[in-house]
């Protein structure tokens, strides 16, 4: 099982529940690939009186006809606002301007009944590690005005930025929860890149993938691969790839590790086609396996 919670995550999860005393409105940055399991379920439970808007980053990613099941499902079973994001190209940022300046237009209105000046919109982006919160900030903003990597965690301290006249931001640390107790969820976020990839064994990381799509359509991994057919077990599947792709040892041993990082790579850099990993049939088993992350 994957466990990954560093001192610093503990810090900044101390340091955000004050934090969020000061916002209006929370900005949840998830991967569309798995929108559930990369949300953190220890910081929605920390949200009560703040609107919340969903953003699924990579949706280019990600299987479109799932990314608009799962705005429908955020939006007609969550009641939260929820949009599609493409951080690479910026496709999406407009619809979650327009939803920031609506409630910007509705406190102002509250403040102006009450004789008080309107002052900006105070919003707060979380999410996980390696989601795309910074290039978020970088699209409202317009500038590259915070350090973006693709290790987890590689924000570090806490950041007001004004995109707006209307909208200031806060920026946040990645920060995953202390355990992972659905062995599934653990594998997929370290599969997206929310985990450093030396936490987690690529192997097994890759026979999970292996697992997954196959559950969805095995012609994925024929086609990418160029395999006769798929082998019942993601161990001997591995192997197939592994040989397909010249991964091979003194005496012609398959180097499942070498093929492991190339399939891993090929999933997250999108060479496998659109994928997600999660379904919205699937949320209440998962929300329920969140009751657990204790």
């Amino acid at each position: 099982m994957i466990q990954w919670y560093p001192g610093h995550m503990a810090k900044a999860k101390r340091i955000l529940k004050e934090d969020l005393k000061l916002v209006d409105i929370v900005i949840e940055v998830a991967d569309a690939r798995v929108p559930l399991s990369s949300q953190n379920p220890d910081l929605r439970k920390l949200i009560n009186e703040q609107a919340k808007v969903t953003v699924l980053n990579k949706k280019d990613l990600a299987d479109p006809e799932y990314n608009q099941k799962w705005i429908d499902y955020f939006q007609n079973k969550t009641a939260e606002e929820a949009v599609l994001l493409n951080s690479l190209t910026g496709e999406g940022v407009s619809e979650l301007k327009s939803i920031l300046n609506n409630t910007y237009d509705k406190i102002a209105a509250k403040l102006s009944k009450k004789g008080r000046n309107p002052r900006r919109l105070r919003a707060m982006i979380i999410g996980i590690p390696n989601v795309g919160k910074s290039a978020l900030i970088n699209l409202l903003a317009g500038s590259n005005i915070t350090t973006i990597g693709n290790k987890p965690g590689v924000t570090r301290g806490r950041q007001w930025v004004n995109v707006s006249k209307k909208v200031r931001l806060l920026d946040t640390p990645g920060i995953l929860w202390p355990k992972f107790s659905d062995e599934d969820k653990a594998y997929k976020l370290a599969l997206t890149g929310a985990v450093d990839n030396d936490i987690f064994d690529s192997e097994l990381a890759a026979y999970k993938l292996i697992k997954f799509i196959k559950e969805i359509n095995e012609e994925i991994l024929i086609d990418a691969y160029s395999l006769d057919y798929l082998e019942a077990h993601p161990y001997d599947v591995l192997a197939d790839i592994a040989r397909k792709r010249g991964c091979l040892m003194t005496g012609g041993k398959v180097d499942r590790n070498r093929a492991a990082g190339i399939v891993i790579n090929d999933f997250r850099d999108g060479r496998l086609g659109q994928i997600t990993l999660e379904k919205p049939a699937e949320a209440e088993i998962l929300k329920e396996a969140d009751q657990n992350e204790k």
